[in-house]
C-alpha cells in the first residue's frame, strides 16, 4: 500500500483504476459520467479527488459495492495490493451475498435469452403477431 509521495488525493479515475475496479481509466470514465459511481453519496466527475476515509458507492449490476477508502496507489498493483486500498462495508457484503444467492437460485431459464432470437423463437414471433 504504497501512498502518493506529493499529496493525500488522488483523482477518482485513476484510484477505481488502481484499485481494480475497472480494468482501464477510459473504462472507469465512462462509468463515473454515467453515475454508476458516487462519492460520500453524491454524483460527481471523473477529476475528483478522493481522500483516505471517502465513501464510494459503485454500481457494477446486479451489484452495488460500498467501500471506504483505506489508501492511494499511483501505479496498477497485483490484486491482492489493490484490496488493501479499501474495506467494503459489512452492509454492503451482505447486499451482495443475498444477491448471489437470489441469482443463483433463479429458474435458468430467465437468465437464458440474450441476444438474438433463434430461428425457431423467430417463427413463434412471427406467428404471435400474425394472430392478432
Amino acid at each position: 500500500m504504497t501512498k502518493d509521495a506529493k499529496s493525500d488525493s488522488q483523482r477518482l479515475d485513476k484510484w477505481l483504476w488502481a484499485a481494480r475496479f475497472y480494468k482501464t481509466r477510459g473504462l472507469a470514465v465512462e462509468a463515473i459520467s454515467g453515475g454508476k459511481v458516487h462519492l460520500n453519496s453524491q454524483r460527481i466527475k471523473p477529476s475528483r479527488t478522493v481522500r483516505v476515509d471517502d465513501t464510494l458507492t459503485i454500481s457494477k449490476p446486479p451489484y452495488e459495492f460500498t467501500i471506504v477508502i483505506q489508501g492511494l496507489n499511483l501505479q496498477r498493483r497485483p490484486a491482492t495490493e489493490a484490496q488493501m486500498l479499501y474495506q467494503e462495508t459489512e452492509e454492503s457484503i451482505k447486499k451482495r451475498e443475498i444477491l448471489r444467492e437470489q441469482i443463483k437460485n433463479e429458474p435458468l431459464g430467465s437468465r437464458m435469452h440474450k441476444g438474438r432470437p433463434s430461428k425457431r423463437d423467430r417463427r413463434n414471433i412471427i406467428r404471435f403477431t400474425r394472430q392478432g
